[in-house]
């Protein structure tokens, strides 16, 4: 049995080490060929530079037309020629046409070639030139900088890694999804058979309550503890579904809102001040499951409950506009800040010292998963109160 847990940790730690020699090895190469390319960028500049030299160099029995070629060929790699006082003289493949003198042109392209030979200085050593010219000897430096294509390459190992990271990314979620998944059917076995567990004491609290009518007790008490019986039952039922699509049928959210309203207040604190109100004086129909919107109803008056500490105001109103039923739960409790205004319907969530912080995020699935509605917090101010919005979908009477 311990087996397992310890050979998914062996997967996932060589798939770690894995995908990290692969980078470091990609890295790794991609730099080689970085500084090779750079290499042949500097040994391409030296031969030009030895064909400039010997251009410059003219003798009338030799023949100079393979170093003018070689002078010409070079269309990529931007280059300026500077005099020994490091005055410019000529450039190739930047954006000034080479045509004019330097100290012809208009003083922005100077400025900008300026800046060039400056970027050139920077990334490269400058290549000697000596030649003679009307037997004066002439020193010249060409300096150059790196192609456009070899520039593109220093950005493609963090094109990489970006890469990487979102497939790194997809797979992380991918099994985060399938980790969640299956804690999602473990929960759903497990309220599955709470669910189970609890049927067989509630059959038998069902022969008390009738043997306890047969033997004339009090009936008041007997229809108290029909009732709770009865909303075990109905809890039971909830934890079955768990899991599993819940079947919606018609009915009238006013009448099961006030049914599941009038539950809690009853056996909630006498300083609560509940009011239930009908903007419509009359029926909402919408599509249901009694159980789950039941208990969307109990975890939103109990959540307000706490809010205000067992001493309050609760008041639920309900309306039809247009197509839409709307339910108001407001209290006068403490308040929620608005950055945890989304972060309430979260799983796991909670601000009390007990709980599970799961209410919330139930309310929020049977409403918006399984109903088709929407639930959200309308407004909410500090030391005020919050109210609570829920939006279901009408059908016709």
């Amino acid at each position: 049995m311990n087996h397992l847990p310890t050979s998914k940790v062996l997967i996932k730690w060589s798939l770690i080490l894995a995908s990290f020699l692969i980078v470091t090895s990609i890295l790794w190469n991609t730099n080689q060929f970085f500084k090779n390319f750079k290499n042949e960028e500097r040994l391409k500049m030296e031969v030009l530079a030895t064909a400039y030299e010997n251009f410059n160099n003219p003798d009338l029995d030799i023949d100079v037309s393979l170093e003018e070629k070689i002078i010409q060929s070079n269309r990529s790699i931007p280059m300026i020629i500077t005099f020994e006082n490091g005055d410019i003289k000529k450039w190739a493949n930047l954006d000034v046409a080479n045509t004019k003198k330097f100290t012809t042109l208009d003083p922005d392209d100077r400025v900008y070639l300026s800046r060039q030979l400056n970027i050139m200085k920077e990334e490269n050593e400058p290549l000697i030139v000596n030649f003679q010219l009307e037997k004066i000897n002439i020193t010249e430096k060409i300096y150059y900088r790196d192609s456009d294509l070899l520039n593109k390459l220093q950005y493609y190992p963090l094109g990489l890694l970006l890469i990487l990271f979102l497939f790194g990314s997809i797979i992380y979620l991918a099994f985060k999804a399938n980790k969640i998944a299956e804690q999602n059917k473990l929960w759903a076995g497990m309220a599955k058979e709470t669910a189970h567990q609890i049927g067989t004491p509630l059959s038998s609290l069902l022969g008390w309550v009738a043997l306890l009518r047969m033997e004339n007790a009090n009936e008041e008490t007997v229809s108290e503890i029909e009732k709770d019986v009865s909303r075990l039952n109905t809890i039971a039922e909830r934890f079955s579904k768990i899991g599993s699509i819940p079947k919606l049928t018609k009915h009238d959210i006013v009448k099961e809102t006030q049914i599941a309203f009038d539950y809690i207040q009853s056996r909630s604190f006498k300083q609560i001040d509940f009011s239930f109100h009908n903007e419509n004086d009359g029926p909402i129909y919408v599509n249901l499951n009694l159980q789950l919107y039941s208990w969307v109803v109990e975890n939103l008056v109990k959540n307000a409950i706490d809010a205000m500490k067992g001493k309050g105001a609760i008041k639920i109103s309900i309306r039809k506009e247009n197509s839409t039923a709307i339910i108001l739960v407001t209290d006068n409790g403490k308040g929620i800040p608005k950055r945890l205004q989304k972060k309430i319907f979260e799983p796991g969530y909670t601000s009390k010292k007990r709980g599970w912080g799961l209410g919330l995020s139930l309310a929020k699935r049977i409403i918006e998963d399984y109903s088709k509605g929407r639930i959200f917090v309308k407004n909410s101010e500090i030391g005020k109160g919050t109210t609570f919005q829920i939006e279901l979908k009408t059908i016709d009477d």
